[in-house]
């Protein structure tokens, strides 16, 4: 075979006719192709040596033309709860991280989208760093395909749960995300069910819409935390461009294009979003499509300016949206000693970790 003299390429950036398009062209059967994208994608194979099903010569033409850009290394730190924090080493050596949070009926893979952030969100650690780059849709991937083999080997049970909650604004990594999620629910990937998979947004209006033009089957969360946009856009710069009224339309249409109820998200600062006259509006903003409401107890990440409510406060805001008939949850954070919660993760690891 020729010595390619071209810089090689990410193989998995390709699809499997690409790839079968160029066996042919090294005169090489086409079936091949179809051994090389399942090592890629239902085996998670790293390197082109691990795929022993093919001729060694073989393997030594995909080493010229191609590279499979996998994590450098992962470092991981366990939570007296349970929950392990992963520090993603991309080969770039920036870096992301992944949490693995289990529970006693699911285990959840909690995966970021982005190196850093671009939003800015006043009460979240990872919107103080700036955004690097997009990750790939094999870099996402690879965190789940690396979480859920964590799951097994902890917990001698499957990830049940994905959300798109990490690093990063996923909507702002439009194709890279949908690309993943189709690798990870096809039975040419993890066949995993896209009704396990959640992806959340700060409310990227126009984004939201395209879900619903592409009819996806995923299920969709919204980081609310405030019901006004006088309140918003104190906390998420991203509401000045979004109004909340934008972001209403937008949940309109991707409910009528896909019939999925929306999650919101509401993170219950003290004396900022917790008073009944935010609980009334909240529950009118519920009305806009069937849906449900997650309310997360903060999770401090300096000495700033927010803190969590009282028990008492977000009893009666849980006990008012009741009584209007919205179906809530209240969300107890995991993993706050290593800072793996909701709005810790800032790439800050702590020295004893595990590999």
């Amino acid at each position: 075979m020729e010595k390619s003299e071209t810089t090689p390429k990410n193989i998995r950036h390709l699809e499997l006719a690409e790839i079968t398009a160029w066996f042919k062209a090294k005169g090489e059967p086409s079936f091949r192709a179809k051994q090389v994208y399942e090592w890629l994608w239902q085996k998670s194979a790293h390197s082109f040596d691990d795929m022993t099903n093919l001729p060694k010569s073989t393997r030594e033409a995909l080493k010229k033309d191609f590279v499979i850009n996998a994590f450098a290394s992962v470092i991981s730190q366990i939570s007296t709860d349970g929950t392990i924090k992963n520090a993603f080493h991309l080969y770039d050596n920036k870096r992301v991280e992944g949490v693995l949070i289990p529970a006693e009926k699911r285990m959840t893979a909690c995966i970021s989208s982005q190196v850093g952030c671009s939003l800015e969100c006043k009460f979240c650690a990872t919107g103080r760093l700036k955004r690097e780059r997009n990750l790939g849709a094999d870099e996402i991937y690879d965190e789940v395909v690396y979480i859920q083999k964590q799951t097994l080997e902890k917990y001698n049970t499957p990830l049940t749960n994905i959300v798109f909650m990490g690093m990063g604004e996923p909507l702002l990594n439009y194709n890279n995300v949908m690309e993943a999620i189709n690798k990870i629910t096809s039975p040419e990937g993890l066949n995993f069910a896209a009704q396990r998979i959640t992806v959340s947004t700060a409310g990227v209006a126009k984004m939201i819409k395209k879900l619903g033009d592409d009819n996806v089957r995923f299920n969709l969360a919204l980081s609310l935390h405030a019901a006004t946009d006088e309140k918003r856009s104190k906390i998420m710069p991203i509401n000045d461009t979004n109004k909340l009224e934008e972001v209403a339309e937008a949940l309109k249409y991707f409910y009528s294009k896909t019939n999925t109820p929306v999650t919101y998200e509401y993170i219950v600062f003290k004396d900022f979003n917790d008073t009944m006259g935010d609980a009334y509006k909240l529950a009118a903003f519920c009305k806009i499509v069937p849906c449900k409401v997650n309310l997360i107890e903060y999770n401090p990440i300096d000495k700033g300016e927010f803190q969590q409510t009282s028990p008492e406060r977000m009893s009666s805001f849980v006990k008012l949206l009741r009584s209007k008939g919205i179906i809530v949850n209240t969300r107890r954070s995991r993993g706050k000693d290593i800072d793996a919660a909701c709005g810790q993760l800032a790439n800050k690891l702590q020295e004893a970790g595990v590999n």
